[in-house]
C-alpha cells in the first residue's frame, strides 16, 4: 500500500498529526507497505531490533482487534518476530506482534464510539481470549490505560 493510500495509516497520521505541528519529530518509521506485505514486515522487523517502545497507543476494533491482530488469527501466536505481514480482506497489512506491543513502557487504548461497547466489554472485563485480541495486549512491566467515551464502556457496567 502506498504511504498516500486512504487506508494507510501513515496517511492518518501524517494529515491529522505530523502536518498539524510546527516541529517536526527527526525520525518516522514508516512501515514501508509499498514494498509488498513480506518484505515491508522483515523490514520493519529489522529496524524494530534492539527498540522498547515507550508507547503503544491502540485503538480497538468491533471485532475486538487491535493493530492489524484480528480474531482467531495465527499471527496471535507469533512470538519471535516484532513485525509480520497479516493478510485481510483488503489488503496485506504489516503489524507489530504481540510481544513487540506489550514490551511497551505504556500501552494506551483509546476507543470511542457505541459500536465498540461490546468489545470494550470482552477486551478489558473478560478473560484474555484470541476471539478478542485486545484483550490479549497488556504492557507486560509498565502500564496499561484504557481511554473511553461514555458510549464505548456502556457495557462495562452490565459485566458480570
Amino acid at each position: 500500500m502506498l504511504p498516500d493510500d486512504e487506508r494507510s495509516n501513515y496517511l492518518l497520521v501524517k494529515k491529522t498529526l505530523l502536518d498539524q505541528i510546527e516541529q517536526q519529530p527527526a525520525e518516522v518509521h514508516r512501515i514501508r507497505g509499498e514494498l509488498g506485505g513480506g518484505p515491508a514486515a522483515a523490514e520493519y522487523d529489522r529496524e524494530l531490533e534492539g527498540v522498547q517502545l515507550g508507547l503503544a497507543l491502540q485503538g480497538l476494533g468491533p471485532d475486538g482487534h487491535t493493530a492489524s491482530l484480528f480474531p482467531g488469527s495465527p499471527a496471535l501466536e507469533e512470538r519471535e518476530r516484532r513485525a509480520i505481514a497479516v493478510p485481510h480482506d483488503d489488503v496485506e497489512r504489516v503489524t507489530m506482534t504481540l510481544p513487540m506491543l506489550s514490551g511497551a513502557s505504556q500501552v494506551v487504548f483509546l476507543v470511542v464510539g457505541a459500536g465498540k461497547a461490546k468489545a470494550v466489554a470482552r477486551a478489558f472485563a473478560g478473560a484474555p481470549d484470541p476471539a478478542t485480541p485486545a484483550s490479549l495486549l497488556r504492557s507486560a512491566d509498565g502500564e496499561t490505560i484504557v481511554l473511553l467515551d461514555r458510549a464505548a464502556a456502556a457495557r462495562l457496567d452490565n459485566v458480570g
